[in-house]
């Protein structure tokens, strides 16, 4: 990939590992400068990493479900130009609703819905009156399917895929872009923090994050309003559209149900 971007400057959210980690990684083989944030100690070890590809990068340790993590990561910013904004981080729990912590629910909400929103809020303002700028939200085919054992975090995940597409409109003369990528199953440490490893879904072949992070890191910057990573997930999203959310629901519930990686 040559370094289009040289000089540039790209904000990445939940790049320590996973998807958010390869989508920093295009970003830096492509000449951006980074901003890199998460809420656990290994961003300080990808932010080294991806040094190593001669540009330079900030790392940054901060809860971004909650407002100070936020606030301190446009603090960090320091009033820089952000040519291109990753909102990626986020988190996925599963169980039945009732049976999960709430704790856990609100960090789910917060970081998928509230801190995200949040952080396009406080940094796209700047974007518009320079009239340039990328957003990538990381959304998910999660978002087409009543969530049965992932209820909250598919709900989530439906709000960004619409959302992303409301603000794409809102600001389709302004010289601001606006993508979101879709994926499905990931091979990520995503299933494990969600209490997902006895599932079907957490037990099955997932894709590889770098390959998803391409396929969205590529929409970004052609200014696409939204892809899904993947020719399965495509099937998936499209039969997702013409099928009752009932059916969906009861098809989601094999998938998601706690024990169904023995059935």
């Amino acid at each position: 990939m040559a370094a289009q971007n040289k000089g540039k400057f790209a904000v990445v959210t939940g790049a320590s590992t996973g998807i958010g980690r390869q989508l920093a990684q295009c970003c830096a083989e492509d000449g951006f400068d980074l901003l890199i944030a998460a809420d656990e100690p290994a961003i300080e070890t990808a932010a080294v990493e991806l040094r190593g590809l001669g540009v330079t990068v900030e790392a940054l340790q901060a809860d971004l479900g909650v407002q100070a993590g936020v606030d301190a990561l446009v603090a960090a910013v320091r009033g820089r130009p952000v040519d291109a904004l990753l909102a990626n981080a986020g988190r996925g729990l599963g169980k039945g609703f009732l049976d999960q912590d709430w704790k856990e629910i609100s960090a789910v909400v917060g970081t998928n819905v509230v801190g995200t929103i949040y952080l396009v809020h406080r940094l796209a303002p700047a974007m518009r009156a320079r009239g340039s700028g990328r957003i990538l939200f990381t959304g998910s085919i999660a978002g087409f399917i009543p969530g049965t054992f992932q209820a909250v975090y598919n709900g989530t995940k439906a709000f960004i895929d619409s959302f992303s597409f409301a603000l794409r409109n809102e600001l389709k003369d302004s010289g601001v872009t606006v993508t979101v990528l879709m994926p499905g199953a990931t091979d990520t440490e995503f299933f494990e923090r969600a209490h997902m490893l006895d599932t079907k879904v957490g037990a099955d072949k997932k894709d590889d994050p770098a390959d998803v992070a391409k396929v969205g890191y590529k929409a970004m910057l052609e200014g696409e309003g939204d892809v899904v990573s993947g020719w399965k997930n495509k099937v998936q999203a499209a039969v997702a559209n013409v099928t009752p959310s009932s059916l969906l629901a009861a098809q989601h519930r094999k998938m998601a149900e706690p024990g169904s990686a023995k059935k």
